[in-house]
């Protein structure tokens, strides 16, 4: 059993890692296209902020209905990761006691 479960939990971790990236480059993107700096019109940021937006767009949305209306400030990226990082350091407390 820890032969299998030992892999699996640090493959999840390297996934949480990844997904806290894409995260982080979805809110940044976001915000170069509201300032103008980049433009949606460009076939290669539109694919990639769409792609961005299709993998963080199911976790965030069920924080927003949660979240009280601030304004134009949009929080649920920093409490998503928030809730990554706290998944992280269970996982990493499962994986050391193993």
């Amino acid at each position: 059993m820890d032969m299998i479960l030992r892999p699996l939990i640090e493959v999840v971790l390297i996934a949480l890692n990844l997904y806290v990236w894409a995260i982080i480059i979805s809110a940044i993107l976001s915000w170069l296209v509201a300032f103008n700096v980049v433009n949606t019109s460009n076939r290669f940021v539109y694919m990639v902020g769409d792609f961005l937006y299709r993998i963080t767009e199911p976790a965030l949305r069920p924080i927003r209905r949660f979240l009280p209306n601030l304004g134009g400030i949009d929080i649920s990226p920093i409490l998503l990761i928030l809730l990554i990082f706290l998944a992280q350091r269970i996982l990493a407390q499962m994986l050391y006691s193993l």
